[in-house]
C-alpha cells in the first residue's frame, strides 16, 4: 500500500510564459480559489482566461476521477 498521495499537474502556455501548477487529490477546490485571486492581482500577467483555462484542467481531472476514467497505478 502507497502512502503518496497523487498530485496533478495542469499546464498553460502563453507565449514565452509557461505556468505549471500542482494539485493534489482533494485540494481542487482549493487550487481554482487560487486561480482566482492570482488573476485578480493586477502585479500578476494572469488573466482571468488563464485562470479559466487551468480551472477546466482541474475540473476535468475531478469529473475523470468521479466517472472512474481516472485510474491510477498501484
Amino acid at each position: 500500500m502507497s502512502t503518496t498521495t497523487a498530485t496533478y499537474q495542469f499546464s498553460l502556455v502563453k507565449g514565452d510564459q509557461r505556468y505549471f501548477v500542482r494539485c493534489g487529490v482533494g485540494d481542487e477546490e482549493r487550487m481554482i480559489a487560487q486561480l482566482m485571486d492570482w488573476a485578480e492581482n493586477p502585479d500578476l500577467d494572469f488573466d482571468w482566461f488563464d485562470a479559466a483555462v487551468l480551472s477546466r484542467q482541474v475540473t476535468q481531472r475531478l469529473f475523470s476521477r468521479a466517472t472512474g476514467e481516472d485510474r491510477e497505478e498501484d
